[in-house]
């Protein structure tokens, strides 16, 4: 009898420590449920579909390439952080006669976007966007930012000489945040040199592209990049960006830090 007076008393403990791994569970899978991943060459792939079909002529190929790298994204107002990567498509459609839209997935949460367009026998940065969502426990938030850069933008000039500057200028605006953003700074051709992508030596020219946003959001943005010297496909990014925002809560702090290359001048359909 006591032995089974005994063993019904441990069983609103036993069901109460039941309860409490349940719960905790549960809490781990809402909050990793929606966890950034990389996208897969395949997801790009059918994503591209028939879009932007035409003759590349200058520009780069039509189609999905083969990028590895790795990064991360912080914020400090709500403390979070998500990764980059290792694969990173890179996607390339045509617009036009002589525009071009490159697109990088970083991961599942964060794509951003370059329009390009050749004026002469220069590339010109046009605009871009940029989406990213962040997983707040049960809540999914995401922003869009829209930019349009102002002519003479520069990408890929015809030819420069090392050393040479142009001055980039931006404005857009962030659904998350109201008023617009100026970003702006130089654009300096560093040089020509050969790189190796998947075994075959590519000319690339090397740029530093220097931004400062100020407006409705402020902080800094460095990039060293490497294009393909004929084409202006990216061959190479390496990145950190700072940008602050003023919130109804405080000051948001987002950086992101990172890179990706190139690994295969073939183009996925």
């Amino acid at each position: 009898m006591e032995g089974e007076r005994r063993r019904r008393r441990r069983w609103p403990w036993v069901l109460g420590a039941a309860l409490v791994v349940v719960a905790l569970a549960l809490g781990v899978l809402v909050l990793t449920a929606n966890r950034a991943h990389e996208v897969t060459m395949g997801q790009a792939e059918q994503r591209l579909g028939k879009q932007g079909q035409g003759s590349a002529g200058a520009r780069p190929a039509r189609g999905v390439y083969d990028y590895a790298g790795s990064g991360t994204e912080h914020l400090t107002l709500p403390p979070l952080s998500q990764g980059e990567g290792p694969t990173i498509p890179g996607t390339v459609t045509l617009r036009g006669a002589n525009c071009w839209v490159f697109r990088v997935d970083y991961s599942s949460h964060h794509w951003q976007t370059w329009d390009y367009c050749r004026h002469g026998s220069d590339t010109w940065e046009a605009g871009g966007q940029t989406w990213q969502l962040w997983a707040i426990g049960p809540l999914n938030e995401t922003n869009l930012s829209t930019f349009s850069c102002a002519p003479r933008t520069m990408s890929l000039p015809a030819a420069a000489t090392p050393g040479q500057r142009w001055e980039g200028r931006c404005t857009g605006t962030n659904t998350a945040v109201k008023g617009r953003t100026l970003s702006q700074g130089p654009y300096r051709f560093v040089g020509l040199t050969t790189l190796s992508v998947g075994g075959h030596a590519v000319r690339v020219a090397e740029f530093l592209r220097l931004r400062t946003d100020t407006g409705a959001q402020h902080g800094t943005e460095r990039a060293e990049v490497w294009l393909d010297a004929t084409t202006g496909l990216p061959i190479r990014l390496r990145q950190d960006i700072q940008i602050i925002t003023d919130t109804p809560f405080g000051t948001s702090t987002y950086t992101q830090s990172g890179f990706f290359t190139l690994t295969s001048l073939v183009a996925h359909p």
